[in-house]
């Protein structure tokens, strides 16, 4: 159990301080992670790594010469925002291009992928690679669909060596890509890990039992099998693993026996004893194997095997050299001759402050909209712990905290600008901004962005709204969220509960009834969406993997959604301002 806190609910910031001050010879903090201490060669590519907290030494942890340029340090198991991962690369960058990489998970694709679009924009050539090594998380012919779990360690340290040799941007960005395809990770939890501040882990493993197919975010396993023996279950570790050895693989392999926080490395040597001898007899010559903790699940005890099939480029660039907080290997020659960072290296990107004063009428619907974020949020509050609990059946058990961190930040944010002139479209670009920021994750980003695009459909300056103008935006709210997420009805997401409070909210309208009358009834059909999700099978996001353990239980995402709604339309009933 993690039980060295402050407050839970900013555990990731108190230990990311931390870090910072225990290893400032390595690692200088900017706004959304950290970057080298020293400035980035000019010329030389940034290779950015990161994702959610509760992984060192992954992300911040391999930060320094021979390794990644930066890190993006997002929430608990939670993708870090847009604007996080645009600030870290824009502190990296040397001039010589950006590599993003990161695991292959739903609000880390998103969201890295609008921070490279922002980047681009700025004329910063930027490009993206996703690991995908997790054998048990799709068949091989849904590789792309594979989670990201310890081989992220085998591709930034392919890219961060070819980025420090002095490799250009399409060749950094071709041997991550190369790793990717030539590294395979199979992984199996033996008890579930505990977030701070909670008092259950996220799942249990029945005793003398194992999770087989972990991820590393606290889901459980893909199956449950017998605990054998360490013999034999490096037997099923290396038979899982070799069963997809790619056809032009040579002799040689690099090699991680990786524990998962609460294993121990006596456990992970006695396990290696086995898997080296079975490597040697399958004809494999394992190059500088790598026994230990490198991507962790906070206090989860498990295990995984990780291999890439070396050829001789890759056998050059896993050999390299790295001197970082958590990872060294090798010498490195004028590691510290870059000077260090100046002050104006390390500020945040500066944002707009200033706004164009609003109508009237979009300024009093701004006001509305505002009591409507604090409804949600004390709502939200109330059902955090629940959506915890329904999440962690198949996912990692953060949306209660993100959504309550989302809201949160909303609130704040539209509070700035509430009574300055702001009007509704400027007071919800605030909003959905600091909703993402804060959230980030999956429904981080997507409430953000929803929220900003209900906001561009008011705008900030028509002299009157209809109840046929909130339809719209709505419309908006939706339209965006399916666009940006890729999720259709059926897919057991949030877009399940918000299509048909979508459509009964037109029709009522349409019919006649009041705003507030054709809200409720469209809240009512959303929560009974919501509910009937238990029925369906995720086929997107995180949960996709547990498809099967997911079944009984409804997608968190639809229901928090149904419970803002409800608590809007109660909220509309009563006539506040």
């Amino acid at each position: 159990m993690t039980k060295l806190f402050n407050d839970p609910s900013t555990f990731m910031e108190d230990a990311l301080d931390g870090f910072v001050l225990a290893n400032a010879r390595y690692v200088a903090k900017v706004s959304g992670g950290v970057v080298r201490a020293q400035e980035t060669k000019p010329g030389k590519v940034a290779v950015v790594v990161g994702g959610g907290s509760g992984h060192y030494p992954a992300f911040c942890g391999v930060v320094g010469p021979g390794f990644a340029d930066g890190a993006v340090v997002g929430n608990i198991f939670t993708s870090p925002s847009t604007d996080d991962a645009y600030r870290v690369a824009k502190a990296a960058d040397g001039g010589g291009g950006v590599l993003f990489s990161t695991g292959n998970y739903a609000g880390d694709v998103m969201n890295f992928n609008l921070a490279k679009d922002k980047l681009v924009a700025e004329g910063i050539d930027t490009r993206n690679v996703y690991v995908t090594d997790d054998v048990a998380s799709a068949p091989v012919e849904d590789a792309h669909k594979r989670r990201g779990i310890a081989g992220d360690f085998v591709v930034f340290k392919a890219a961060s060596a070819a980025a420090e040799a002095g490799l250009s941007l399409d060749e950094v960005e071709r041997i991550a890509v190369r790793a990717n395809e030539r590294t395979r990770t199979m992984g199996v939890g033996l008890a579930g890990c505990t977030m701070p501040g909670a008092t259950e882990p996220l799942f249990t493993v029945p005793e003398g039992m194992m999770g087989v197919g972990l991820g590393i975010h606290g889901e459980p396993g893909i199956a449950e099998e017998k605990l054998p023996s360490a013999s034999d279950l490096a037997d099923l570790l290396v038979d899982r693993v070799i069963a997809e050895k790619p056809d032009d693989a040579g002799p040689k392999v690099g090699a991680i026996l990786n524990g998962l926080g609460a294993t121990k490395y006596e456990e992970l040597f006695v396990v290696w004893g086995r898997v080296a001898r079975r490597l040697d007899e399958l004809g494999l010559e394992v190059v500088d194997p790598e026994v230990g903790e490198l991507v962790t699940s906070l206090d989860m005890a498990g295990i995984s095997l990780t291999l890439v099939y070396l050829d001789d480029e890759l056998e050059t660039y896993w050999r390299a050299g790295a001197d970082t907080p958590a990872y060294k290997k090798g010498g490195l020659e004028g590691a510290s001759d870059a000077p260090a960072r100046s002050a104006e290296d390390l500020a945040a990107v500066s944002e707009a402050t200033t706004f164009a004063e609003g109508s009237p009428a979009s300024q009093k619907t701004a006001t509305q909209v505002l009591g409507a974020l604090e409804v949600m949020a004390a709502t939200i509050a109330d059902a955090e712990a629940e959506l915890g609990r329904i999440d962690a059946v198949a996912g990692d058990g953060d949306h209660g905290r993100g959504m309550v961190k989302g809201v949160n930040a909303a609130v704040e944010a539209a509070r700035g600008v509430s009574g300055d002139g702001a009007g509704v479209e400027t007071l919800l670009a605030r909003a959905g901004e600091a909703w993402a920021a804060k959230a980030g994750g999956t429904s981080g980003v997507l409430w953000g962005q929803a929220l900003k695009a209900f906001g561009a459909s008011l705008g900030d300056t028509r002299e009157s709204y209809t109840d046929g103008d909130t339809v719209e935006a709505v419309q908006a709210f939706l339209d965006t969220l399916t666009s940006l997420g890729k999720a259709s009805l059926g897919d057991k997401t949030m877009v399940d509960a918000l299509t048909p409070f979508v459509e009964t909210l037109r029709s009522e309208v349409d019919r006649g009834a009041s705003l507030a009358a054709a809200w409720a009834s469209a809240a009512e059909v959303a929560t009974k969406a919501a509910d009937e999700t238990a029925q369906l099978r995720p086929k997107v996001g995180r949960a996709r993997p547990l498809a099967k353990k997911s079944v009984g239980t409804p997608d968190a995402g639809a229901i928090s959604f149904a419970m803002c709604m409800t608590t809007v339309g109660e909220y509309l009933a009563a006539g506040k301002d």
